[in-house]
């Protein structure tokens, strides 16, 4: 079990190793994390085709008004030039696709009568949208919209910005309260508000949609501990006025048995649930993948990358893949379960969109994606297909965990210690 100790320590007890519901061990997914899967992952993510992630960061929110936005520096999102985009996608944007034109000089005895009703119109998006949407378990971005942008994932690290406060936490309380676990009657209601949790009281289905959304919540806390903003005396909060480095206190904080009423050690605990819920997608996924020629424009990066990715990375993730089985949710065919629990991830795709701060919006999304995609992959019961913003986003999802979990052996490794 992993202790924050308020002496600094932390405890990892190797009676207590075992990742709940998947009987894999901790301590085996640290040494495959930090000496296989993270350096390797590090090449991935760097390359052209898991760089560059295409979003809306204008949708309007729709739980609240919101006039909370982030003014600060280290807030805002940096622009990626059109010529620094791959090929491909800066044709997307420089010449989208042009509307059909009927030619005048053709008879016009063969044209089909084309009117429908507005209504009707309407009615076939609906049908159109449903029919997409119906495997997805989040708000997946409309890559013909006009308001869709490409940000570089490189120059826009994931880190602490200074956004906090009432905004924020009223986002996570809608995650967490408001949104997925406010019905009584609900199958996977439970009162999310009491400080300690029965979690082995839950529904197998209950009890991953918590571990999931507090394993995704807890990693992101770790990725801005690590890389906290120390502005100077008198400097002001720039985002260049100071230094940046691991906030040791702000982790204990976070998850110190005494100041998280003993849950602290469960949310790290998380991160490895959701990380080998995230490894067994994209190893499900893994002839879809092989099918990808992961195209940029540049041959020889392409080839590379899919060797990386679906020989080196794919043999790596192998052993490990079926530690979490997806067959022990929604079993006898429970269908409205499983679409009650995909409208309430949905909805927390939405919370995103009231994010008031771009960087953080912009992560946010990225990781609910990514998290989304997987279910999507584990419990779809078409063909695997997905959007290239899907594939991005799980990638760079999975690594974001990966990174966490190397900081919890590296970055806080004067903190964190095993029991002798």
């Amino acid at each position: 079990m992993l202790i924050v100790l308020s002496d600094e320590q932390c405890l990892l007890s190797d009676n207590n190793d075992l990742i709940d519901d998947c009987n894999c061990r901790i301590s085996d997914l640290i040494e495959l994390n930090n000496q296989r899967l993270y350096p390797l992952l590090h090449k991935i993510v760097n390359k052209n085709y898991f760089r560059f992630f295409p979003v809306n960061l204008r949708k309007k929110c729709l739980f609240w008004s919101d006039n909370s936005h982030c003014s600060r520096r280290t807030c805002a999102i940096k622009q990626c030039p059109i010529e620094d985009l791959p090929e491909l996608l800066r044709d997307k944007i420089l010449h989208p696709p042009e509307s059909c034109l009927v030619n005048p000089n053709n008879s016009s005895l063969g044209l089909i009568n084309k009117n429908i009703s507005e209504e009707h119109q309407q009615t076939i998006q609906n049908w159109i949208q449903y029919d997409v949407q119906s495997e997805n378990f989040c708000d997946v971005d409309d890559e013909t919209s006009t308001d869709l942008e490409y940000i570089d994932l490189s120059i826009n690290l994931e880190r602490f910005t200074g956004y906090t406060g009432p905004s924020t936490q009223r986002v996570w309380s809608a995650i967490y309260n408001e949104n997925c676990f406010f019905l009584p009657d609900s199958k996977i209601y439970y009162d999310l508000k009491q400080k300690r949790l029965n979690a082995h009281k839950m529904c197998v289905e209950g009890r991953t949609f918590y571990r999931l959304i507090s394993g995704l919540h807890t990693s992101i806390t770790v990725h801005l501990c690590a890389q906290y903003f120390f502005s100077i005396v008198g400097g002001g909060y720039t985002g260049s006025d100071g230094r940046w480095g691991p906030n040791f206190d702000e982790f204990k904080h976070r998850f110190d048995p005494e100041t998280t009423g003993g849950e602290g050690p469960k949310w790290l605990k998380n991160i490895f649930f959701i990380y080998l819920i995230e490894l067994r997608a994209i190893y499900k996924a893994r002839r879809f993948f092989k099918g990808q020629t992961f195209f940029t424009g540049n041959k020889t990066d392409d080839l590379h990358m899919k060797e990386l990715f679906t020989k080196q990375f794919i043999k790596e993730i192998k052993p490990y893949a079926n530690y979490f089985n997806e067959h022990n949710l929604f079993q006898n065919g429970n269908r409205l379960l499983k679409a009650e629990f995909k409208e309430h991830f949905r909805n927390i795709s939405h919370i995103m969109d009231c994010v008031g701060c771009d960087k953080c919006k912009l992560w946010g999304k990225l990781q609910i994606q990514a998290l989304g995609t997987a279910l999507k992959i584990l419990f779809t019961e078409q063909t695997i297909q997905l959007q290239r913003s899907e594939i991005v986003a799980l990638i760079n999802g999975f690594n974001r965990l990966s990174t966490s979990i190397y900081h919890l052996e590296q970055t806080f490794k004067t903190c964190i210690k095993k029991d002798t």
